[in-house]
């Protein structure tokens, strides 16, 4: 038997811990690539707050000075060998207007088969069918870093992936690793990827108890039947451990994976806001510590020098949490590929999208297409 955190029945807010079983009912789903599920969400690997990383880093800079973060992140970070290297056909960088100064970064979560660490210093690197990624988010930063974009390309988008005929996206990492999933998103949106960021927050619950948790509020109950927990409507309080539990549902929501990309997303937003919310200027060692504690689950492409991410936080020193907009990349739906459930794109308006990226129009795109941007409040 193992114990999990469950809201308690009729009480909105309110939790306590109960029983259930080892295996929980899983609806089947199985895997052309005849890749092996993962075993237990305790082994997940989220990248929720790969933006909060340069904020921190931000931070960080302004109370202990740049050479001292370059040490700090130096010893602790990953570096991803060859990420780039054999890449051709890719999307041309722009050289001028705005558009030569913005930054598209490509932040993985992976979902692992294994025991071992998948970043930071003590990774082994990446094995065929080990991992796919779980979660994947765009972060767009515009040429004068006043403002930026998230957006989430749901892990069950059905793609092209170079070599390997349509799949989901999430399928390119455990086929190719992170070279093979750079050039899928490369072909699919036609941005350049400047850097690689490969995250697993096994920090991520350390992270929210350090804030002293996240305010949730779910407009409806909602039942997980993965993991046997029941949500109740009205607000919550949510701690490390339960944190994971609300980001990593899909079974029970209506939209399933859209879903859980919005809660990803909203969740993102609130811890954001109430990390800097903080006041970790008055508490050097609280940055510090939070810093460490990034820095030992994230893993970047190898062209990523401490120096350049030090040159590139710095940079964002005038980017407030209002200035981010979350989205996800426009679908068409869901349907059935063969035994595969899978999001299907909207090409059009997917388009006018990766054309505002790659032009630097974002702030006027998402003006136009409000519709679009991730609610306060998400089921």
């Amino acid at each position: 038997m193992a114990s999990i955190w469950a809201p308690q029945s009729g009480r909105a807010g309110s939790h306590t811990r109960v029983a259930i079983l080892d295996h929980p009912p899983v609806p089947p789903q199985s895997d052309p690539a005849g890749e092996p599920r993962a075993r237990g969400w305790r082994r997940a690997r989220k990248p929720l707050i790969g933006l909060l990383v340069c904020l921190l880093l931000l931070c960080a800079v302004a109370l202990t000075g740049i050479l001292w973060l370059q040490a700090k992140v130096e010893g602790n970070i990953n570096r991803l060998p060859d990420t780039f290297t054999g890449l051709t056909d890719r999307p041309a960088k722009p050289t001028s207007g705005s558009a030569a100064d913005a930054v598209n970064i490509l932040v993985l979560g992976t979902d692992t088969r294994s025991d071992a660490p998948t970043t930071g210093a003590e990774a082994p690197g990446w094995q065929p069918g080990q991992a796919r990624s779980d979660t994947m988010l765009l972060v767009h930063l515009d040429g004068d870093r006043r403002s930026a974009s998230v957006v989430s390309i749901p892990r069950d988008s059905w793609v092209d992936i170079p070599g390997h005929g349509k799949g989901k996206v999430n399928w390119a990492y455990s086929f190719g690793g992170p070279t093979l999933t750079v050039e899928t998103v490369e072909k699919m949106t036609d941005v350049r990827i400047d850097h690689l960021a490969v995250i697993d927050w096994d920090g991520f619950k350390a992270l929210t108890d350090a804030v002293g948790g996240v305010d949730i509020d779910i407009p409806k109950t909602v039942y997980d039947s993965a993991r046997g927990v029941r949500w109740e409507a009205g607000r919550h309080h949510l701690d490390g451990e339960e944190a994971l539990l609300y980001v990593r549902q899909r079974y029970g929501l209506q939209d399933g994976d859209l879903d859980r990309v919005a809660r990803q997303q909203a969740f993102l937003r609130t811890l954001l806001k109430q990390t800097l919310n903080q006041e970790l200027r008055k508490n050097p060692e609280q940055v510090l510590d939070l810093l460490t504690l990034f820095s030992e689950h994230a893993s970047v492409d190898d062209d990523w020098s401490t120096t350049q991410m030090a040159k590139l936080v710095a940079s964002l020193r005038n980017l407030r949490t209002d200035d981010i907009s979350y989205l996800t990349v426009p679908t068409d739906g869901t349907g059935m590929v063969g035994d595969q459930s899978v999001v299907r794109l909207d090409p059009s308006r997917d388009r006018d999208l990766w054309r505002a990226v790659r032009e630097d129009r974002m702030g006027e795109w998402v003006e136009e297409n409000q519709d679009l941007m991730t609610p306060d409040v998400v089921r």
